[in-house]
């Protein structure tokens, strides 16, 4: 009875006249349902305390969709919920949620309802009831004490917008949620306002609608039928936008089409297209999909084109899309095609066949669709299109393997626990791409409908978990962060100039530099003592067999070096590389610094060519007596490495090495070091000849 009374004098409260009319004469869009729950006869029961007042409406909204009352929904969230989510920490936000999947679930299977804006807003109120689910959170909706915000200053954060809206998979799904809403926020302060979001959901109505017409018309018809492909996007049908095909030195305007399964193109003859020629992404072909140069005559000066590579074509193809600025169709373009070509990668990889093909297939066509929605309203700003396609993104993030493999396993899961905790029009599962795309009256792939329905395939989000998706997602995320952090630091400490490059590269180098002159002075002899207590010292480590103790002991002291330098930099500023540029050189310096690389890098691969002809004199015996030396001591050098332990082997390896210029073997080193190189300078090398490759060109 107290817990009735209280309910009854909050509504009472709520609907007060003028409570909601004070601020500026306008109403709050929710005064409307307020005041009817309030005067209905059954606001008792439909009224749960344990929601705030935009949670209640929204419940209410739900239950009208799925026809019955707030009761029955709780009791059905009761029996279906595990007690880890029923707690009443996590009650109202659990219950919630349950109930816009279930509602998300019916009303989607309604035809054109993205065109309805009571569906847009539906969604809309579900994320801004998910931030302030409970009673006892920070409240959207006041009674009388303080004022309601109104329409245009409400608005919608990251986690309400990643949670609710890939339950609609039409709009978002789990892996590209966070870069859609960045995209639909970018000038809004990182808050999703509903004017935005209705613009982004008519624009994905408008895309089916497109693409509707597009699979219904008669273009490829007979090419495309025997799979039953889908069209999802064309362009070159306007003479101003025309797309261009480079095949070997033969070049043809026309027009191109991309369905579920390859791209094609037809080129322009003079009132029709020629046949379609079409470049297959579904088969394992080993295709190449990436940007290209083009430019007249062969050259390589405009960045907008496609290339496209595969076992199946005698010579890759270049699909070109001109535009005055920029290259925006092509990279737009680049991202589609590669999507299609990731999906069916990832089916042939993990062997999905089936109603879960048929699902992996779904997500890449909603996709694209969600793409050109986002470029419709987003025309003035460049977009990062890969981000926005999931499977493009899962080829770029750190990880992202590992999503496509959850995705994988992830439906085969669920399949037992959903066939026994189902219900019509939801549960505790969001919908699935499948039964979106069916929904929207689309039948991609191979299965039939009636499998769709038998609830096979379940979407990403449960109620009140994370799933393993979103884990994998957010581990992945967090990692693409620190990489891109990373790199960042990269481009930052780029520097231009040839002098200057090398000078940060000599800077760098010093400490091995310096490392490398102890070694030469040892080695040389320089300070006698020094070098004699060196090899002793070696000595004995070598004769006891302690080189490897010697070498775990030098890692281990890096370590231990690192770990003091971190302890005792803490609180300090990173330790900056300073280096002394060089003095600035005008333009013909710098190309006079590039001729003299350029040269010196000839002449290394010169000498490196020499000693490669070389050796191959000796390998075949064109100058004998040079040769048998050689095979002479090949043989000493197996004979060693066979009958003596290795490791007097490495100790006459490091005693020829460090003795050779001491005071008692030096005459004899320079005597034998000169023979060596009077018996390599005898050595012909073999000769070379060039031959001219003819080319043959096709004239088409």
């Amino acid at each position: 009875m107290a817990m009735a009374s209280k309910t009854r004098n909050m509504l009472e409260n709520l609907v007060r006249e003028g409570s909601f009319k004070w601020l500026l004469g306008n109403r709050s869009p929710f005064d409307e349902e307020l005041e009817e729950m309030g005067s209905s006869p059954s606001a008792q029961t439909n009224w749960m305390p344990e929601l705030s007042p935009i949670a209640n409406i929204v419940v209410r909204r739900c239950s009208k969709i799925l026809g019955v009352p707030t009761t029955e929904l709780r009791e059905g969230f009761n029996s279906e919920a595990s007690e880890s989510i029923k707690l009443p920490l996590c009650y109202a936000k659990n219950f919630l949620e349950y109930c816009c999947f279930r509602a998300l679930a019916l009303s989607t299977q309604v035809t054109g309802h993205l065109a309805d804006r009571k569906f847009r807003r539906l969604t809309y109120d579900m994320m801004l009831a998910w931030e302030a689910p409970a009673a006892t959170s920070k409240p959207i909706l006041s009674g009388p004490s303080t004022f309601v915000q109104l329409d245009e200053d409400l608005s919608v954060g990251v986690e309400a917008f990643s949670r609710i809206a890939p339950a609609v998979p039409t709009i978002a799904n789990v892996i590209i949620s966070e870069n859609i809403f960045e995209v639909l926020t970018a000038s809004t302060g990182g808050r999703l306002q509903f004017s935005t979001y209705d613009k982004y959901l008519s624009g994905l109505e408008r895309a089916i609608r497109k693409m509707r017409t597009q699979s219904e018309s008669s273009l490829l018809s007979a090419m495309r039928s025997p799979r039953g492909e889908k069209i999802l996007e064309v362009d070159g049908t306007v003479t101003t936008q025309p797309v261009l095909e480079h095949v070997g030195i033969s070049t043809w305007p026309g027009r191109l089409i991309l369905t579920d399964h390859a791209f094609y193109f037809e080129a322009l003859r003079v009132v029709s297209y020629d046949k379609a020629k079409r470049y297959d992404l579904s088969d394992d072909l080993k295709q190449v999909v990436k940007p290209e140069l083009t430019g007249p005559w062969g050259t390589r000066l405009f960045d907008k084109a496609v290339f496209y590579k595969s076992i199946s074509l005698s010579e890759p193809a270049v699909i070109e899309f001109p535009e005055l600025k920029g290259h925006t169709r092509r990279d737009y373009w680049l991202a589609i095609i590669r999507e299609i070509l990731y999906v069916h990668r990832f089916i042939n990889k993990f062997q999905i066949k089936g109603v879960k093909r048929d699902e992996a297939l779904s997500k890449a066509v909603l996709g694209i669709l969600r793409l050109q929605a986002i470029q419709e309203i987003c025309s003035a700003n460049p977009l990062r299109y890969e981000a926005l396609l999931m499977f493009n993104l899962c080829d770029q993030l750190p990880g992202g393997d590992l999503i496509l493999e959850t995705l994988a396993d992830m439906s085969t899961v669920r399949e037992l626990d959903r066939s026994s905790n189902s219900k019509p029009g939801g549960g505790m599962y969001s919908i699935s791409a499948l039964d979106m795309i069916s929904n929207l009256g689309f039948a991609f792939g191979t299965s039939s409908n009636n499998s769709v329905e038998a609830g096979l395939a379940v979407g990403e989000i449960t109620v009140g978990e994370v799933t393993l998706l979103e884990r994998a997602v957010k581990e992945s995320k967090n990692n693409y962060e620190k990489v891109a952090q990373a790199q960042a630091t990269v481009d930052g400490v780029k520097v231009e100039g040839i002098d200057t490059n090398f000078a940060v590269m000599k800077e760098l180098l010093f400490p091995f530099m310096e490392l490398g002159k102890c070694l030469l002075s040892l080695a040389f002899w320089e300070d006698p003592m020094k070098s004699l207590v060196f090899c002793g010292v070696f000595t004995y480590i070598i004769c006891r067999g302690w080189l490897s103790y010697a070498f775990a002991l030098m890692l281990v002291f890096i370590a231990v070096f690192m770990v003091l330098t971190r302890y005792f930099s803490q609180g300090k500023s990173t330790h900056e590389v300073k280096v002394l540029a060089p003095p600035a050189m005008n333009t013909m310096e710098q190309l006079l610094a590039v001729q003299n690389a350029i040269s010196q890098a000839e002449g290394i691969i010169q000498d490196g060519n020499v000693v490669l002809l070389k050796i191959r004199a000796l390998l075949l015996s064109l100058f004998p007596q040079a040769s048998e030396k050689f095979v002479v001591a090949l043989v000493v050098t197996a004979l060693t490495l066979a009958f003596m332990p290795s490791r007097y082997v490495i100790l006459l390896m490091f005693l020829e090495m460090f003795t050779r210029y001491s005071p008692m073997r030096r005459a004899s080193t320079e005597r034998w070091m000169r023979r060596l190189r009077e018996w390599w300078f005898s050595i012909p090398a073999a000769p070379v000849i060039l031959e001219r490759e003819k080319e043959d060109k096709k004239k088409k």
